[in-house]
């Protein structure tokens, strides 16, 4: 088991519990999924950026990126039905707080003039997501082979009722919100 599942165990679970009154453990707020999106809109000029943000997401999520393509024609983007326009993966388990724990402890703090991550990325039902402006801060990335720095979406999506406590779950697991 992660130490992120251990810490979610052994000491979000307790405090989760006395903090909101619940009476049973499957009441309890936990993380159902991490969904990374990586939108490129410079693939319309040139295809081929798709393949390396893909070969990036994959090394940085540990699973294989899938290509994500336009629903509809946009004419003034001269962006074209089924075009590639973008990449993502959706990770659960295992691999989920894999990921978390290597967000939380190596590549947030690697962010430059790193304050916190803002509280209110919060959608209303206790879901968290959070924008990063470089691929750069997750070690799996070699700085030399990059093209291009390109940003990517990260999404947290909680069986959380409310915002609060998605919130205090988060917290709880380490995420260093800004106070």
């Amino acid at each position: 088991m992660s130490a992120l599942k251990d810490i979610y165990n052994n000491e979000c679970v307790p405090s989760l519990k006395e903090e909101f009154g619940y009476k049973s453990t499957m009441q309890l707020p936990k993380i159902e999924k991490v969904v990374l999106n990586m939108g490129l809109g410079e693939a319309v000029q040139n295809p081929k950026i798709v393949d390396g943000a893909v070969e990036e997401l994959t090394a940085i999520s540990g699973q294989r990126a899938v290509v994500t393509h336009a629903r509809k024609s946009i004419a003034t983007f001269k962006l074209r039905e089924g075009m590639p326009i973008g990449c993502r993966v959706t990770l659960r388990g295992q691999k989920m707080f894999d990921f978390l724990s290597k967000l939380i402890n190596i590549a947030l703090p690697r962010v430059r003039d790193f304050r916190g991550i803002s509280p209110k990325g919060f959608d209303g039902r206790g879901n968290y997501s959070l924008g990063v402006q470089e691929q750069i801060i997750f070690p799996e990335i070699d700085y030399d082979k990059i093209d291009k720095i390109k940003g990517l979406n990260i999404t947290i999506v909680t069986s959380a009722n409310t915002d609060e406590e998605g919130r205090w779950l988060l917290r709880g697991l380490g995420m260093p919100f800004k106070k």
